[in-house]
């Protein structure tokens, strides 16, 4: 009787192994996590939240920005009547008023940013949390989501994790 070589024992029973996995049920679900991004309710909360924080913000910038069209409409009309002195001080204040208002959108838009991404994480870990449950009440075993190219609707659990996530407002 000849023994197989060593290596294809391994073989075998890698194979024999791989079978018995294989012949067992695996359930793979997919989340679309853009759609999620898109329609999970606690988005909207989020941006309307930030939208209230920021208003007085945008307001103040909208009263900057009003303030030297005033100005520069003031030197267009009267610039050319007006003394050199005055004239001068004019475009001063108008120079200091732009540096004033890009100072203003930039530290708005930094903070925005910053709040943004706060909100942003928050709203990521209650998705993971909520597809996590998810997982563990339908019992999948596996859950996929970016760097999908294709998942059938057999195994898009989004809805449900955007039902999920609306209950748990």
């Amino acid at each position: 009787m000849k023994l197989l070589p060593k290596h294809s024992l391994y073989l075998i029973l890698a194979l024999w192994g791989f079978s018995a996995v294989a012949s067992a049920e695996i359930k793979i679900g997919f989340v679309n996590a853009v759609k999620i991004m898109e329609s999970a309710p606690q988005v909207e909360s989020a941006n309307s939240r930030l939208e209230k924080e920021f208003a007085p913000k945008q307001r103040r910038i909208g009263a900057l920005r009003q303030q030297l069209n005033n100005l520069d409409k003031k030197l267009t009309k009267d610039g050319a009547i007006m003394s050199e002195s005055k004239r001068r001080d004019l475009e001063r204040d108008i120079i200091s008023k732009r540096r004033e208002l890009q100072r203003h959108q930039d530290e708005f838009r930094e903070d925005y940013n910053i709040r943004r991404n706060e909100e942003l994480d928050k709203l990521q870990k209650k998705i993971i949390e909520e597809i996590q449950k998810l997982a563990k009440k339908e019992r999948y075993d596996m859950i996929l989501s970016d760097g999908v190219v294709w998942a059938s609707d057999k195994v898009d659990i989004t809805n449900k994790v955007l039902k999920n996530l609306a209950r748990s407002r």
